[in-house]
C-alpha cells in the first residue's frame, strides 16, 4: 500500500475480491496517540468498493486499539487502587473479636474520626499499651473459651458448658477438629460444623497477631465499621462517590444508636447517625 496500486489495477477489468487482509506498521507510540485523539484518514486511492473495504478494517482496528489503550488504563488504575489498599506496615492491620465475630481493618480506618472512642482507643500510644495487656487466644483460661464459645450466634448455651467440663483451654481449642468436637460431646452436626468453622477463623486470627475484643453487637459495629472504611476510601480518592449513611433494620435501630454514641459521644454520633 505504501507503493501505491498497481497499473492492472487502472485497467477497465472487472475485479471481485474474495478475501482482504489489512497491515500497518507504525510506530506504537504515534498509534496510541492516533487511537487517543480520534484520527483516522480515510483511503480512497483505489476503486470505490476497494476504498469501502479497506476503511471499514481500518475503522475497526482502531476501535479495537481503543479499547486495547483503555484496558491498559484501567488495569493500571486497579493496580493503584490495590496498592493503596495493600501498602502500609502489617503492623496497622488490626484484628478484632467482635462478640465472637472476626474482623480485620486497617488502623486508619478505626482513627478516621479523630474525636471518637475508637480513634483515641487505636492511637499510638494506646495502641502499643493494649497490645501489650491484651492476652492471646493460646493463653485462654477455660472459663474465656467458655465466653467465646456463648457468644458465638447459634450455638446453644449448653455447648459452652462441655467446654468448662473439659478444662479446654485456649491452645486446646485452636487445635481441636470436628472429631475432638465429637469426643467433647457435641451432638449436632450443624454445631460442629459451625464451632469448626468459627475455630478455623479465631486460629487464623491468633497466628497473626493480637486480637483485639470488642464486646457489642456484630452487626452494628459491622455497620459502623463499614461505613468508616468507606469515609476513609473516598478521603483517599479512591472512590467517587461520598458513602450514604448505614442502613440499620428496624429491629436494631435502637441498639444501634446505643453503640454508635458509645463510640462517637456526644454531637458527634451525627457523622454516623446524621
Amino acid at each position: 500500500y505504501e507503493c501505491g496500486p498497481t497499473e492492472e489495477l487502472y485497467c477497465n477489468r472487472d475485479y471481485e475480491i474474495s478475501e482482504m487482509e489489512v497491515f500497518q506498521v507504525s510506530d506504537t507510540c504515534m498509534r496510541k496517540k492516533k487511537a487517543h485523539s480520534g484520527f483516522f484518514a480515510s483511503v480512497d486511492r483505489f476503486t470505490e468498493e476497494v476504498n469501502d473495504a479497506i476503511n471499514e478494517k481500518w475503522l475497526t482496528l482502531q476501535e479495537l486499539e481503543e479499547e486495547v489503550v483503555s484496558l491498559e488504563e484501567s488495569f493500571k488504575d486497579e493496580e493503584s487502587f490495590i496498592e493503596s489498599i495493600s501498602s502500609g506496615d502489617a503492623n496497622d492491620v488490626v484484628l478484632l473479636n467482635v462478640s465472637g465475630t472476626m474482623m480485620a481493618t486497617k488502623r486508619a480506618v478505626l482513627m478516621f474520626a479523630e474525636d471518637s472512642v475508637l480513634a483515641q482507643q487505636f492511637d499510638d500510644t494506646k495502641w502499643t499499651e493494649q497490645g501489650c495487656k491484651d492476652m492471646r487466644v493460646k493463653d485462654w483460661e477455660p472459663d474465656e473459651v467458655a465466653k467465646w464459645v456463648k457468644r458465638i450466634k447459634d450455638i446453644p448455651n449448653n455447648v459452652a458448658q462441655l467446654f468448662v467440663e473439659n478444662e479446654i483451654t485456649g491452645s486446646e481449642l485452636i487445635a481441636l477438629d470436628k472429631e475432638g468436637l465429637k469426643m467433647l460431646g457435641v451432638k449436632r452436626v450443624g454445631t460442629i460444623c459451625l464451632l469448626f468453622d468459627e475455630i478455623r477463623t479465631l486460629k487464623k486470627a491468633s497466628s497473626e497477631g493480637m486480637v483485639t475484643l470488642i464486646e457489642h453487637s456484630p452487626y452494628c459495629f459491622g455497620k459502623i465499621l463499614d461505613y468508616l472504611r468507606m469515609k476513609y476510601l473516598h478521603s483517599n480518592n479512591l472512590i467517587d462517590n461520598e458513602p450514604a449513611l448505614p442502613t440499620v433494620c428496624d429491629e436494631q435501630k435502637k441498639r444501634f444508636a446505643k453503640v454508635v454514641k458509645y463510640y462517637f459521644p456526644g454531637e458527634s454520633s451525627a457523622f454516623i447517625l446524621g
